[in-house]
């Protein structure tokens, strides 16, 4: 039986072990998915003594069925979207950008909200290390990583502490993907929640402090 991590910090601690091979290389950046992501990814940046920063992600879903996911935006204005399903459901230039600017508006508040002034990490020519608190099904993280992929990194590891083993197996066949860490795998896995005692809801203002402690943390000399 797989042990249970006592909270989201506990579990980025344990990740960072498994990414110690990382650590102290100028190349690397660590990005979380909001909100859960991002105190398991700020242990991890501790540890590796690399910059962290968010990259949000919004799912653009299907009028009436916004449930299914028929693409992505993320930070730095990226847009990802299935051509098939575009065709396949009819809809056209003009629905698309009126989606698309509703999920937007979503996500550019919530960048003010987590990063403030700052800009995002520059990616490009980089190792990103994605990391969120757990996989399921792992939609939101591959609709992450097909956007960050137009951003040019040099290398895109996926880090979770704990996820479902056929997610993890998938996420290694992806192209876009050049590692995937996964710290545990129980079976059966059904829920990311089940494997941490503490699964409370990281709150926008955890977000927003966290962040701001990891930039006080890189500007100290040293």
């Amino acid at each position: 039986m797989v042990a249970r991590f006592q909270d989201r910090t506990e579990a980025g601690r344990v990740l960072a072990d498994r990414l110690a091979h990382y650590a102290g290389r100028d190349d690397v950046v660590v990005l979380a998915l909001p909100r859960g992501g991002v105190p398991v990814a700020f242990e991890v940046a501790r540890r590796l003594g690399a910059p962290l920063d968010v990259f949000v992600v919004r799912k653009l879903g299907l009028p009436g069925h916004e449930e299914f996911a028929f693409g992505a935006i993320a930070t730095g204005g990226v847009r990802v979207v299935s051509d098939e399903i575009l065709r396949e459901f009819a809809i056209g230039d003009a629905e698309l950008e009126t989606i698309t600017g509703r999920a937007r508006d979503e996500l550019e508040r919530r960048e003010r909200r987590y990063r403030g002034p700052h800009p995002p990490q520059a990616v490009e020519g980089r190792t990103v290390i994605l990391v969120d608190d757990g996989l399921a099904t792992g939609s939101t993280m591959r609709a992450a990583v097909a956007a960050l992929r137009a951003e040019g990194p040099a290398r895109i590891v996926v880090a979770v502490p704990t996820a479902a083993r056929d997610t993890c197996d998938e996420l290694r066949e992806s192209v876009d993907v050049d590692e995937v860490v996964c710290a545990t795998t129980p079976e059966p896995f059904h829920a990311v929640g089940l494997w941490y005692h503490d699964f409370a809801q990281t709150s926008d203002e955890e977000v927003h402090d966290l962040l701001e402690r990891a930039r006080a943390r890189d500007r100290r000399p040293g």
